[in-house]
C-alpha cells in the first residue's frame, strides 16, 4: 500500500486540484473535500471525497470529475472513490474559510473590491428587471465575476428572465447559501425559496421581514470573489431602498426611466433617496426609447427626452453630474427573451436593444474611482 508522501500519491493530489466544485467554484482540494488518498499494491487508487452536505446536487459530477482526474495520472490502475459527507466541525471550518475568517457579516463593505450597483426606478413597468438581468449577463460575458440579488421581493422576476427553473434552488452549507448560476451570473431571489405552487401568489411581507430577507441575501449568500454585484431594487422609495442604504452604504445607483415626461419626474425621487442614504448615483438609463421602423423612421411610443431630463434633474438635486449612460430602444426580441429566459445580449446580438445594453455594460466596466493606494487583503504571517 502506497500512502501519503509517495510521488504517485502526490501526483494524484496534484490532479485533484483540477477538480472544481461546480457550486463553490473552487478546487475541492482547497475546500477540504479530499480525505485519505492511497494506492494499493495492484496500482489501484483509493480516494476519499467529503461532500459538503447530504444529497449534494453536484455529487455525481464531482465524483465523475474525480475519477477522470485520477485516470489521467500515469501509473494508476482503477480508481476507487469513497464518497462521504463532512462532519459538522469540517463544515464549520469550510464556512469560516469561505468567509475569509471574518465574522458573519457583509463581504461588500467599504474595504471590498467588489463594485456594488443598485438598479432602481421610480415606478414599476419601466423594464428595470429586464435591463438588470441583461446587464449582468453582458458583464459576465466580458469575463467578469458577476452576482445578482433580486431585491424586488414583492415583484420578483429575475429567475424567470434568466431562465432559472423551479428545480434550481440555493444549496445550504452551514450558515451559507450557494446561489444558482445562470449564464455565468450567480443569482439569488426570494422566488427560489417558495414552493412552485406558491410562486404565483403574492409575498405579503411588511418592513421587518423585508429587511431580514435582504440582510440574509447580503450576508449569508456565498457569491465568492465578485467583480460586480448588481441589485435589482423594487420600484419606489420604500423599505427595501432604506434597508439597502443601511446595509450597503457604499453602493452605486443606476436609475431606470422611460422617455415619458411623467416617468422622468417619478424617477428623480428614487435617485434622490440614494443621496439621503449616502449612496452615489452613477447614471441614468432610458428604456423603451424610440423604435426604428423598416423605412428608417423612429416610432416614439413613449415620447422622447425622459432619460436626459432625469439625468439633468438628478444632477441639479444631487449637486454632481449624473450622466445618461444610454437609451435602449423598444424591442420585441428583448421582451421575448425575458419571457423565454434567454437574455437578448446572448441570443440576438445584432438587435439595437442588445447593442445599447452592451454599450452601457462597457461604460460600467470602467471604474470611476481608482484602486491605486488601496491595500490588498494579503498577510506575510
Amino acid at each position: 500500500m502506497t500512502t501519503t508522501g509517495s510521488p504517485l500519491v502526490e501526483r494524484i493530489h496534484a490532479s485533484l486540484t483540477q477538480v472544481i466544485d461546480p457550486e463553490l467554484r473552487q478546487p475541492i482540494t482547497d475546500l477540504g473535500m479530499v480525505g485519505d488518498v492511497s494506492v494499493g499494491d495492484d496500482g489501484d487508487a483509493h480516494v476519499q471525497i467529503r461532500l459538503t452536505i447530504v444529497g449534494c446536487p453536484a455529487a455525481d459530477r464531482i465524483e465523475s470529475d474525480v475519477r477522470t482526474a485520477i485516470a489521467s495520472v500515469d501509473g494508476v490502475g482503477a480508481a476507487h472513490v469513497d464518497v462521504t459527507v463532512m462532519t459538522p466541525a469540517e463544515r464549520t471550518a469550510l464556512t469560516t474559510r469561505l468567509r475569509g475568517n471574518r465574522p458573519r457579516g457583509s463581504r461588500f463593505g467599504p474595504d471590498s473590491l467588489t463594485r456594488v450597483i443598485a438598479v432602481t426606478s421610480g415606478k414599476g413597468g419601466v423594464g428595470k428587471s429586464t435591463l438588470t438581468a441583461n446587464l449582468a449577463v453582458a458583464l459576465a460575458s466580458r469575463g467578469l465575476a458577476v452576482g445578482l440579488i433580486d431585491a424586488d421581493v414583492h415583484g420578483f422576476s429575475i429567475p424567470g428572465i434568466l431562465g432559472i427553473g423551479a428545480d434550481s434552488v440555493p444549496t445550504k452549507v452551514g450558515e451559507l447559501m450557494l446561489p444558482p448560476v445562470a449564464h455565468g451570473v450567480k443569482t439569488i431571489s426570494i422566488g427560489m425559496f417558495l414552493p412552485p405552487a406558491q410562486r404565483g401568489q403574492a409575498v405579503a411581507w411588511r418592513g421587518p421581514m423585508l429587511h431580514r430577507t435582504i440582510a440574509q441575501f447580503v450576508t449569508d449568500v456565498f457569491f465568492g470573489d465578485l467583480d460586480v454585484l448588481l441589485i435589482d431594487m423594487p420600484p419606489g422609495t420604500g423599505d427595501v431602498a432604506i434597508s439597502m442604504g443601511q446595509l450597503l452604504p457604499n453602493a452605486e445607483v443606476l436609475v431606470v426611466t422611460t422617455p415619458q415626461a411623467a416617468a422622468a419626474e417619478v424617477a428623480e425621487r428614487s435617485g434622490s433617496v440614494a443621496g439621503q442614504t449616502g449612496q452615489r448615483v452613477i447614471g441614468v438609463i432610458e428604456n423603451m426609447a424610440g423604435m426604428v421602423q423598416p423605412d428608417g423612421s423612429i416610432l416614439e411610443i413613449f415620447g422622447s427626452g425622459g432619460g436626459a431630463a432625469t439625468a439633468e434633474r438628478l444632477s441639479r438635486v444631487i449637486g454632481a453630474e449624473v450622466p445618461l449612460l444610454g437609451s435602449v430602444p423598444l424591442s420585441i426580441p428583448l421582451r421575448q427573451g425575458g419571457d423565454l429566459g434567454v437574455p437578448i445580449v446572448l441570443s440576438e446580438t445584432e438587435d439595437p436593444a442588445a447593442a445599447a445594453i452592451r454599450s452601457i455594460a462597457d461604460r460600467l466596466t470602467v471604474r470611476s474611482q481608482s484602486l491605486v493606494g488601496r491595500g490588498l487583503p494579503l498577510s506575510t504571517s
